[in-house]
């Protein structure tokens, strides 16, 4: 019997422990963006899981001359729509550490690119990027956690 007890409490020792090691590792939360090419901080998101989808809200532009701005070059429904508040990634599913097979917008030009995304710095930073066809042909960006 005690033998049971002892594994038992070994084997719920290493669940919390792996609950606890994983907790901070979610890209759910607040982020800060920063422009890869320009290292400024650009705007505040809010990522979230829909179901089993990941989606990023754009909620605050940074630049003050920025604040207001609409989606001119965007396509179908984000067309001529405000920036801040809109839905600017979607569709992305966890698939081990990372998250992928979903979209990115890119407000600026209003293209559309593939995404994947994965959680480092001990869920303290965000690694997301954009590309065209396959990973290496893209842009990446590390986004900071706000929490």
């Amino acid at each position: 019997m005690k033998h049971i007890i002892l594994a038992a409490l070994v084997m719920l020792g290493g669940f919390f422990q792996f609950a606890i090691a994983s907790e901070g590792h979610s890209p759910v939360g607040t982020w800060t963006t920063v422009d890869d090419e320009t290292g400024e901080k650009k705007s505040i998101v809010k990522m979230w899981i829909d179901g089993k989808e990941l989606k990023g809200q754009i909620v605050e532009l940074l630049d003050p001359a920025k604040k207001g701005n609409l989606c001119t070059e965007c396509k179908g429904a984000n067309k001529n729509q405000p920036i801040e508040g809109m839905i600017f990634v979607w569709g992305l599913t966890e698939d081990g550490d990372e998250w992928n097979g979903g979209k990115i917008l890119d407000p600026k030009n209003g293209k559309e690119y593939k995404a994947k995304l994965s959680v480092i710095s001990g869920g303290d930073q965000l690694e997301v990027r954009g590309f065209i066809g396959f990973a290496l042909l893209g842009r990446t960006q590390t986004w900071t956690r706000m929490e």
